[in-house]
């Protein structure tokens, strides 16, 4: 009988101690382990499914829904999102140190590039356990669940979803069992051939006559059963380092991997470097994290960047690096305009200043005739200032936000709804009554958050409002780890920027050219991945019907099918075709 703590077991009925996963559930009561089924007991209202054309049905339960324990959000907004960027990565390897703790204030420094659900995994040398749910870091875990995951290596994850939808079964790190032990993963990023992954799996060697079972719907589970699945020439089973060179050179995309078996922690990027991963030291370890910030709060010092290409590994014999594919970098410059924290260095070149310098630029290519410079808060404030230093119009705050009500407790009624974005930002009408405003913000999607920001501004008193973009117009999607819309939806499609000012009821509309914008970031123009705005991708596309978020979606119709034997099968995905011929 294993102790109560605040999660619950999922496991296969054959499955040993130090292959078991560790759900993050709350208000369990007990898990027993005595016979060949698993026993689930929780005071939490769950629902079970077998896994479809699955002869384990009987014995291999799959959690598929968890109702109410009251922490999960609402989206108080949902057609006001900005960007979205899929996940932040977080690894330890720590003797001796609380390795959970340090993940969780990593994965706390690194929330603002996922808010869906996180997880951690930790490993004490003979078992991993995986603890996640929906939500944010601090809603997840509490002294309980952190106080129940010892050892000394753990991978951490926080999560916004770009492929799979955003559910509790796909909520990372993902877990494998493999023959010499189990591998837990986390993943940044966002793969472009997951169909292909998808095949790779299936030809995976039958276990028992079974083929491999995918209960996620998100690229990232189809790496970690690659992973976990490889064998050698004679049929012998590979160990997760053993395996790594031969899956990672398949693996197509954007990825920054932080995984973990139970002795040795890896972190792989992918050739290009598009999303970041960063190497940093501790008194007695090491740690791997999406951003420097995140080694910053748990007082690591930073080594260097993990190599376009490269894989580490570090266990007790030390670190070794390893190259599984020739470096060819092409980093997201959107990560400089507006998805790394300002604190964070990239390339050797820090965020803010990288800001600070793009509104400088903008402020000579689009100047204002304006009595105040204000910023849309907090992404746009750094641009704001070096537009006013470059301007010389004096720089001010003309918007106070409210930090805490984008997501809520309580699903909010119609009547709060139509507040808009008063409820997440209020103008300061004492600042900018009768004043000629220069509102600078880090970019425009659809252009609903800028145009009622403009009519709030006005009715607040302002006589003119500019608004000064430090990006350049967003016209093409992101498949590599940012959420971006169609480019139906992308208000850049279409319209002219002098039409679209007008259609945000600007009195003016500048956006900052490409040139500039890169310059600002001081890394050279093709080393840089700037397809969300010239269309031009760092790598070749599958067809438009093998895109999309919900290209692994077993639950929706028209997505996924199965043959005679019940194995599903791929379907054109949704999303993926809409966003590259719509106009």
């Amino acid at each position: 009988m294993i102790a109560p703590v605040a999660a619950a077991f999922t496991a296969k009925a054959d499955m040993t101690a130090p292959h078991q996963e560790l759900w993050g559930l709350r208000c369990l009561e007990a898990v027993s382990n005595s016979s060949a089924d698993r026993v689930f007991t929780s005071s939490t209202s769950c629902r079970f499914t077998a896994i479809p054309g699955s002869d384990e049905s009987r014995t291999c339960p799959r959690l598929i829904d968890v109702r109410g324990d009251g922490r999960l959000n609402h989206d108080l907004l949902p057609g006001e999102k900005g960007p979205q960027d899929a996940c932040g990565v977080f690894g330890v390897w720590a003797p001796g140190e609380e390795v959970a703790k340090l993940t969780y204030f990593g994965l706390y420094a690194l929330q603002h590039r996922g808010q869906e659900s996180a997880g951690i995994a930790v490993s004490n040398g003979s078992q991993i356990l995986v603890f996640k749910d929906m939500g944010l870091v601090s809603q997840v875990f509490d002294e309980t669940s952190l106080g129940s995951l010892q050892g000394h290596i753990a991978v951490g994850h926080a999560r916004y979803s770009t492929t799979g939808a955003s559910v509790w079964e796909n909520a990372q790190p993902t877990f494998r069992a493999t023959a010499h032990g189990s591998i837990a993963l986390g993943h940044n990023g966002n793969l472009v051939n997951t169909a292909e992954l998808a095949e790779l799996v299936a030809e995976l060697p039958r276990e028992g006559g079974r083929a491999t079972q995918v209960a996620a719907t998100n690229d990232t589970d189809l790496v970690t059963a690659l992973l976990a699945g490889q064998v050698d020439e004679d049929g012998k089973p590979l160990t997760v380092e053993e395996a790594a060179p031969r899956v990672l050179p398949k693996v197509k995309g954007a990825f920054s991997l932080c995984f973990m078996d139970e002795h040795t922690l890896y972190a792989a990027r992918d050739p290009q470097g598009i999303r970041p991963l960063v190497l940093g030291r501790l008194e007695r370890g090491w740690v791997v994290a999406s951003e420097t910030a995140a080694l910053d709060i748990c007082g690591a010092s930073f080594i260097r960047e993990i190599e376009p290409g490269e894989m580490v590994a570090i266990d007790e014999d030390g670190l070794r690096a390893t190259r599984f594919a020739e470096a060819r970098p092409k980093g997201c410059v959107f990560e400089y305009v507006y998805l790394a924290r300002p604190d964070t260095d990239i390339a050797g070149r820090n965020v803010y200043l990288s800001r600070v310098e793009m509104g400088r630029r903008l402020a000579a290519e689009a100047p204002a005739d304006a009595d105040l410079v204000i910023a849309t808060p907090e992404s746009g404030t750094p641009a704001a200032v070096g537009y006013a230093e470059a301007s010389g119009i004096p720089f001010g705050s003309g918007l106070v936000k409210n930090s805490y009500v984008g997501r809520t407790f309580i699903q909010p009624s119609q009547t709060i709804r139509q507040l808009g974005i008063r409820l997440k930002l209020n103008p300061l009408k004492e600042v900018i009554r009768g004043k000629r405003l220069v509102v600078v913000d880090d970019s425009i999607v659809r252009g609903n958050t800028q145009r009622a920001l403009v009519r709030m501004l006005r009715e607040a008193g302002a006589a003119e409002v500019h608004v000064r973009i430090s990006s350049p117009p967003i016209k093409w999607p992101c498949f590599f780890g940012i959420d971006f819309a169609t480019r139906a939806e992308l208000i850049a499609n279409g319209l002219s920027v002098e039409e679209i000012g007008k259609s945000l009821g600007a009195d003016s509309l500048s956006y900052i050219s490409i040139d500039a914008m890169v310059e600002a970031t001081t890394i050279a123009k093709p080393n840089l991945c700037r397809a969300c705005f010239d269309g031009e991708y760092p790598m070749e596309l599958p067809d438009p019907e093998l895109l999309g978020k919900h290209l692994l979606e077993s639950e929706t119709e028209g997505r996924t099918s199965s043959d005679v034997d019940g194995v599903q099968t791929l379907t054109a995905g949704v999303g993926g075709a809409d966003a590259l011929r719509r106009p």
